[in-house]
């Protein structure tokens, strides 16, 4: 589309786009519709310049879809997989109309948690846990076992992660940030989070790993 827009003669808008990026993406976008006679779901893959989610091309992209998810550099670098941003991810079906009020209200909970302690790692880097007030250090530890707790033990992948898959159920997984956010297993170690199907399983993962160190 830019290359076209340039020869013949279009003045680019940011980042060297065609000017008509949005109404191009508009009329691409809404052939994907549901008629009488049947309907197009679409599971695009979209490229993300530089990792860089406000350039036009993908923004212009996340207009039209009904959910999108965000693969991050930084939580694979962690070894947490899959490396799904939560922070970054959206769905039009998280709505307590959809999902009911406890999921709703857990996974907002569970966000919150998490973009404080994005917003205080600069905090940490440069002047260290021990600045951070009883509350954020609180809020910090919680967040990095939801970060763990958030990894998968996938079927697909026991290949890659020597881990057995495991399903859980919806009602499971609600319950487990739950208690997560409650500050239920505050006492908990953050390995015991990593790779495990339910808040059940990290309990006992924890109990291994203490009988482990004894």
């Amino acid at each position: 589309g830019s290359e076209v827009s340039a020869l013949l003669g279009r003045i680019p808008s940011a980042v060297g786009y065609q000017p008509t990026l949005a109404t191009d993406m508009g009329a691409l976008q809404e052939r994907i519709t549901t008629t009488q006679k049947g309907s197009i779901t679409s599971v695009q893959a979209i490229y993300v310049p530089a990792d860089d989610l406000t350039d036009p091309a993908p923004a212009t992209s996340f207009a039209h879809l009904d959910a999108t998810t965000v693969l991050s550099r930084s939580i694979a670098e962690k070894g947490i997989y899959p490396a799904v941003d939560p922070l970054d991810s959206t769905s039009r079906m998280l709505s307590p109309l959809v999902v009911g009020e406890e999921h709703y209200a857990i996974a907002r909970r569970v966000q919150a948690i998490l973009q404080r302690y994005k917003a205080l790692q600069d905090i940490i880097a440069i002047l260290g846990m021990d600045e951070l007030s009883e509350e954020d250090k609180v809020t910090v530890a919680r967040a990095r076992k939801i970060e763990r707790f958030l990894s998968q033990p996938f079927h697909v992948a026991e290949v890659f992660t020597g881990s057995p898959g495991v399903f859980v159920d919806l009602a499971d997984t609600i319950k487990g940030f739950k208690g997560l956010c409650d500050g239920a297993y505050d006492h908990l170690p953050e390995a015991a989070f990593y790779m495990v199907g339910t808040i059940e399983d990290a309990v006992a993962k924890a109990e291994k790993l203490a009988a482990e160190v004894a």
